[in-house]
């Protein structure tokens, strides 16, 4: 009989990018994410988005999820997407939450972020939709 591999874990990367200082959030979802299974490399704040993405090579990770309340997010969740870009990473979904106005989440979205979830949005809805993605 043979035997099989493991499964390869899904990582996920989160961080608190630019000057944005409340991380309570980003905190609870890493971990609802990892009690869900995935396995979480929480940043910390103050991340430049070449740090976000070079942690996601080094971690090898399939995902990076932003958490933004500065306002900054029709600058910040680019510059990761161009990041990805130049490093030659699109294969990595990045999503995010936070205090983002719902005309600016359709423009993220045009740009490559996979989605964007709002404040107040149950834990078990973001973990079924990463389920969907990585089953």
């Amino acid at each position: 009989m043979a035997s099989r591999a493991p499964a390869k874990p899904v990582r996920i990367v989160t961080a608190k990018v630019g000057l944005d200082g409340h991380d309570r959030g980003v905190k609870v979802i890493a971990r609802a994410l990892r009690e869900a299974g995935y396995e979480v490399i929480y940043l910390g704040l103050r991340q430049t988005p070449q740090m976000v993405v070079e942690a996601a090579l080094q971690e090898d990770a399939q995902v990076i999820g932003l958490s933004l309340h500065s306002g900054a997010h029709m600058t910040l969740f680019p510059a990761v997407l161009q990041e990805l870009r130049k490093r030659d990473a699109t294969d990595i979904l990045v999503f995010g939450g936070g205090i983002i106005p719902e005309e600016d989440i359709e423009a993220l979205k045009k740009l490559g972020v996979a989605l964007i979830f709002g404040p107040g949005t149950p834990l078990e809805d973001i973990v079924a939709w990463l389920k969907g993605r990585f089953p």
